[in-house]
């Protein structure tokens, strides 16, 4: 018979009672963690993409291959460092720093499991919880950019600077996005509290469906699928991965903005984008995926929600999230910077708003007394509105440009001569000379019957050379 206190989720009243022994060891313990996964993460991911594009991939260092990631993560901070002579030393230092640090202080909110007991301790399985959890999520992503931008700003660098400041307008952009797409879970779970988000996930609730009792799906993912898209969506441009890793396009910036970077700081970046990655896949298992609660059928055991089990299944649901981050990279091409932030300024900003209302909307008519006939006479009318507006709304024609003849009669005198629009450059005078000499000698020699090209003589000279070439 499994204790009822650790069959539970923990409440807001469970935390700040730990004595300071168990602290350290989930603090510790959440360390080693981030740091093994975020070396299985690179390993795993390389072997996907690996599989994917039919080749080995890492496949000598280890069993397997999966000690690769650790050896390269024991070489970085023993190469030679590299520091620009222009660079900012200090902020040059604390870049990285505050990147590594933000990273990791993201997960302290994060939920694992229910009650457990640690060696007699009652504690939960989360290092801490506030009423306003998510927002610490939020802040935490928001000065890691700051890591980002300072990176560049003092690497001393072209380079590095215009992969800051691209870095910084786009993860800022797409923050936006991300924000809104948490106002729904808020608006259905009536709390911030990352832990009271996952209990109010654990059973579905009943709607009367035109007279017939149906229980809503308890997972936000499915209840409020609008969020779910468009959180995953603006996770990927938050994280700088592919198809949104503008900041760090090879073709145009090199590395970004840790060009300038090597050593043990470069590891420091490159450990905070894959904890980035870990960060926002926990954050999405515990808003729109039940946290670490058992899906379905292993739900209908009684003991998987109890325990460690749910560290399991909530693991589980974030290697499926950093698949699909990986899958995204393997597949999809890079996007132009100005298709990507019109993407994230003008479509998810501007639908996640409607949905807010919308949401908004049916739970004011799901609190009072209105009969169903005429509440999804309500709703009905309202989509049909929303649909029509889509339809009829003008579209903007792009205006004609002029032809070429008319761009080239209006350029002043004496301008720069136009290329051509082919591409195609015009021989240079030497050339057109020799086409021009030997057009007269092709037409005789068409006219007589013989060959107007080079000709091939044998002369005898004093020397006895034979076979000379004329």
């Amino acid at each position: 018979m499994i204790p009822t206190y650790l069959a539970e989720g923990p409440t807001l009243a469970d935390f700040g009672k730990d004595v300071w022994w168990i602290v350290l060891i989930k603090v510790l313990g959440l360390f080693v963690m981030l740091l093994l996964l975020t070396l299985f993460t690179i390993n795993y991911e390389r072997k996907v993409v690996a599989r994917m594009a039919q080749r080995p991939g890492p496949n000598q260092v280890g069993p397997n291959g999966w000690l690769q990631s650790l050896t390269d993560g024991l070489k970085l901070p023993f190469k030679e460092e590299i520091i620009p002579f222009t660079a900012d030393k200090v902020v040059y230092f604390l870049a990285p720093v505050i990147s590594a640090v933000c990273a990791f202080t993201a997960f302290a909110v994060i939920p694992f499991g229910p009650m457990v007991s640690m060696f007699g301790e009652r504690t939960p399985l989360q290092l801490t919880d506030t009423p306003v959890s998510v927002l610490v999520v939020l802040a935490c992503a928001s000065i890691g950019i700051y890591g980002v931008v300072l990176a560049g700003w003092a690497s001393g660098s072209t380079y590095p600077l215009l992969g800051g400041l691209r870095s910084g307008a786009q993860m800022i952009s797409y923050e936006v996005a991300m924000g809104l797409s948490f106002v729904a879970v808020f608006m259905t779970a009536g709390t911030m509290s990352t832990s009271e988000i996952v209990r109010a996930q654990e059973h579905g609730n009943p709607i009367n469906l035109f007279g017939f009792e149906v229980t809503a799906p308890s997972w936000y993912a499915i209840l409020l699928i609008p969020s779910f898209i468009i959180y995953v969506i603006s996770a990927v441009g938050e994280t700088n991965r592919a198809p949104f890793d503008l900041p760090e396009a090879e073709s145009e910036l090199v590395g970004g903005f840790h060009t300038e970077y090597s050593s043990f700081k470069f590891a420091m970046f490159f450990l905070a984008e894959y904890i980035n990655m870990i960060t926002v896949s926990a954050v999405c298992t515990t808003l729109f995926l039940g946290g670490w609660r058992a899906p379905w059928p292993i739900s209908i055991w009684e003991g998987a929600n109890s325990g460690w089990w749910p560290m399991l299944w909530f693991f589980g649901k974030v290697l499926v999230l950093l698949f699909g981050f990986i899958w995204l990279r393997a597949t999809l091409p890079r996007l132009r910077y100005d298709q990507f932030m019109r993407f994230g300024w003008k479509v998810l900003i501007p639908v996640n708003l409607v949905w807010i209302l919308a949401l908004a909307g049916i739970r004011t008519l799901q609190n009072q007394n209105v009969a169903d006939t005429t509440r999804y006479l309500i709703i009905g009318g309202a989509v049909v509105g929303v649909l029509l507006v889509a339809l009829l709304w003008p579209e903007r024609k792009k205006p004609t440009l002029p032809s070429l003849e008319e761009q080239v009669a209006s350029r002043p005198v004496g301008s720069f001569p136009l290329p051509p629009l082919d591409l195609q450059v015009p021989p240079s005078p030497r050339a057109r000379r020799s086409v021009a000499e030997r057009q007269p000698a092709m037409a005789s020699s068409h006219r007589d019957g013989t060959d107007g090209g080079a000709t091939t003589t044998t002369t005898n000279d004093d020397s006895g050379a034979a076979g000379k070439e004329v």
